[in-house]
């Protein structure tokens, strides 16, 4: 598969605002055409120059090789089994479904027919992030001991099938995850709802590790504050990537490097440098495509798999079960190690 005489042929499912994202990069991604987008209200802007049909059955009889889920989470397991019924292999929208259980029969159902699938966890794919993932597997940091995410912001009005643990929450597990290389092992959450709608708009999360770092979730909808931060700290002192602007910021820990034998002894923290680092910036979106058409190519890329998905569903749940009953929360069936190793 990997010589294509013939560019892949894509289609779309959904033109919500993530939708018209997806299809501008589709409309202009090598290698591949972008044969019609699936939505029932159609093209209100009339800005496509594909057709939009309105069911998936009918993208399907114009022959597509792969497919973006792009519609509402309730959705993604209705589509993404007619799909992989048929053969298509999927890149789904994050999170890859709102219940561990859907998850799981999409990973199956997509795994036992030997497709590629992935979830558009973009935040991989982030610059800020894909160069602390680098300085943390080269040992820069030391050891770890902390992550903690800040993620704020005014509602999005496109979202009312799921609240801010399975929308923005599982962004930030999902990078922890990816980042450090480490699998949730339990979790501990409150949420409150203020905002009159049927689900949570923040939530504040601690949790611990496969290794035993500690991690540290903070996030809602309800700021006018515009907030993206992941700071890790650790032995050598502490990165802070900004995924709003991409760029990430390393603090050294000045105390580390002394000779002075009687202040080692004390292993205190002192301010050192603080360098920012210059990173070439490519759009998230467009990288993501890009990893995503190779896999399909049948070439070695890093895409999210739908196992890694699920996993960050499983995660997410045991928040909203950790608010729910006021509980510490194993998170269950930690993934073998492989399952990690594979996203690298």
């Amino acid at each position: 598969m990997s010589a294509h005489a013939r560019p892949l042929r894509a289609g779309l499912v959904g033109l919500g605002a993530m939708g018209r994202n997806h299809a501008r990069i589709l409309s202009n991604l090598d290698g591949v055409e972008l044969v019609a987008v699936v939505d029932p209200a159609g093209d209100t802007t009339g800005s496509l120059s594909v057709p939009v049909l309105p069911t998936v059955a009918e993208l399907l009889a114009l022959g597509v090789d792969y497919a973006v889920v792009a519609c509402p989470t309730a959705l993604h397991e209705q589509v993404g089994l007619e799909l992989a019924e048929n053969g298509v292999c999927a890149l789904i929208e994050k999170p890859l479904a709102q219940s561990v259980g859907t998850a799981t029969r999409l990973v199956e159902a997509f795994e036992s027919r030997g497709l590629v699938a992935g979830v558009g966890h973009i935040e991989r794919y982030n610059p800020a992030l894909q160069s602390l993932r680098t300085r943390l597997e080269a040992g820069e940091l030391g050891e770890v001991f902390q992550v903690v995410t800040r993620r704020q912001g005014p509602f999005p009005h496109r979202i009312a099938d799921v609240g801010v643990v399975m929308d923005l929450a599982t962004h930030d597990i999902d990078l922890t995850s990816w980042v450090t290389g480490q699998e949730y092992a339990a979790i501990s959450a409150r949420t409150v709802s203020r905002s009159g709608r049927l689900h949570e708009d923040m939530v504040a999360a601690v949790g611990q590790l496969a290794d035993g770092t500690m991690v540290n979730h903070l996030v809602n909808w309800l700021s006018p504050l515009k907030e993206r931060s992941t700071v890790i700290t650790g032995d050598r002192g502490c990165f802070v990537a900004d995924t709003l602007t991409a760029d990430l910021t390393f603090y050294a820990n000045g105390a580390i490097d002394t000779e002075w034998e009687a202040l080692r002894a004390f292993r205190g923290v002192a301010e050192g440098d603080m360098v920012r680092f210059a990173i070439p910036k490519r759009e998230p979106l467009l990288v993501e495509h890009e990893r995503f058409r190779d896999a399909v190519e049948g070439k070695e890329s890093d895409i999210v798999t739908l196992r890694q998905g699920l996993r960050t569903v499983q995660v997410a749940a045991a928040v909203l079960q950790s608010a729910a009953d006021g509980s510490t929360v194993a998170v269950p069936g930690r993934a073998p190690a492989e399952d990690l190793a594979t996203a690298s």
